[in-house]
């Protein structure tokens, strides 16, 4: 597969709405504007999705506008007790109020639904994440959070992916493995995130999608026993990627790209059956990973126009990586998700 890397700084979007020219990066090199889209304002989407992690829990929050629903969510995943909490304030169509920054690299984002309330602070050297969200525990005790992430990591995962239908395309930033310390609470239970073991992931997202798109998205990141920091990004499903894939792992913040990447996801009864082990093959030997769930983080909704039906499943990845000047770097046993999105929105 063709991997086109883009290193040319310019507009994203050509005059008739469409990526001017598709590929992959490992820092930004396009220029998004809102103002660019050709689409209507119903058709666009804007998010900010931190996840922050190590080996134990798992915090997740989201600041987003899909055009006909703004949302602040939050999700803890709890991989001791093979247990998890998601929580999701909607307001009604938005349509870009929300005021999402142009890049991923400085910018803030705040957002209050109802009693929600997020904000995603950036200054360019650390972001700042804190909010408060009632009603959030099994027993309604209220989350709070504030987790500072910081050294930033050399390279990222930049796509520009098109798809076949006019003025549609996907626009992405994955910055893996950023330090984290910090706390969240959930009633008067702390969790604590401190630099030693704890990493954090930014996934940024623009475009116009099509209405009804099924995606599959791998994320990890971890320290090794050595202290190397170790995360990668792979994923398929929505867009033309024949430019590139999203597929490329990370070593103390330096990007080696990955070809193509197959989730192999075992089917009982002519369904995915999520929780039993799963594989992942690579087209050239360099990503082989065996994955054992623990838990399958699943928030649908289903308003017959509108579905999004998620399986986001964490669990133990343990394979081999080979990286870029041929180098291996074994996995055993480390937690990280991979999903199935089937999508109408």
């Amino acid at each position: 597969m063709q991997q086109h890397k883009v290193e040319t700084k310019q507009k994203l979007l050509d005059q008739n709405g469409n990526i001017a020219e598709p590929g992959y990066a490992t820092n930004q090199v396009w220029q998004y504007d809102r103002n660019d889209i050709k689409a209507g304002k119903m058709r666009i989407k804007e998010w900010d999705y931190y996840i922050i992690t190590n080996q134990k829990y798992s915090l997740a929050l989201t600041i987003a506008d899909n055009g006909f629903a703004g949302a602040v969510s939050a999700s803890f995943i709890d991989y001791e007790h093979a247990s998890d909490i998601t929580k999701t304030a909607i307001k009604l169509f938005p349509l870009g109020k929300m005021g999402f920054p142009s890049t991923p690299d400085v910018g803030d984002i705040s957002a209050i639904i109802g009693k929600s309330e997020l904000t995603f602070a950036n200054d360019g050297k650390t972001r700042h994440l804190y909010g408060v969200y009632p009603k959030f525990g099994n027993n309604m005790e209220t989350l709070v959070c504030d987790i500072t992430l910081s050294n930033f990591p050399k390279d990222n995962m930049v796509i520009a992916t098109p798809f076949a239908k006019d003025k549609h395309f996907y626009f992405n930033q994955k910055t893996n493995c950023m330090t984290a310390k910090g706390f969240f609470k959930i009633g008067d239970v702390e969790y604590k995130f401190e630099p030693k073991d704890s990493l954090g992931t930014l996934d940024w997202g623009r475009g116009v999608w099509t209405y009804e798109n099924t995606w599959y998205w791998g994320s990890f990141q971890a320290i090794q026993p050595d202290g190397t920091s170790l995360g990668w990004n792979i994923g398929y499903g929505f867009g033309n990627n024949d430019a590139a894939s999203e597929n490329m792992v990370f070593v103390n913040g330096v990007a080696h790209k990955l070809d193509e990447i197959t989730f192999n996801i075992p089917v009982k009864d002519g369904e995915d059956d999520f929780m039993a082990p799963w594989t992942f093959t690579s087209n050239d030997g360099r990503f082989e990973m065996q994955f054992e769930p623990i838990i399958d983080r699943r928030a649908p909704l289903n308003l017959g126009i509108i579905m999004m039906i998620p399986h986001q499943v964490f669990g133990k990845f343990t394979g081999k990586i080979v990286l870029d000047d041929g180098n291996i770097i074994n996995v055993e046993n480390l937690i990280g998700f991979a999903e199935k999105v089937h999508n109408k929105w």
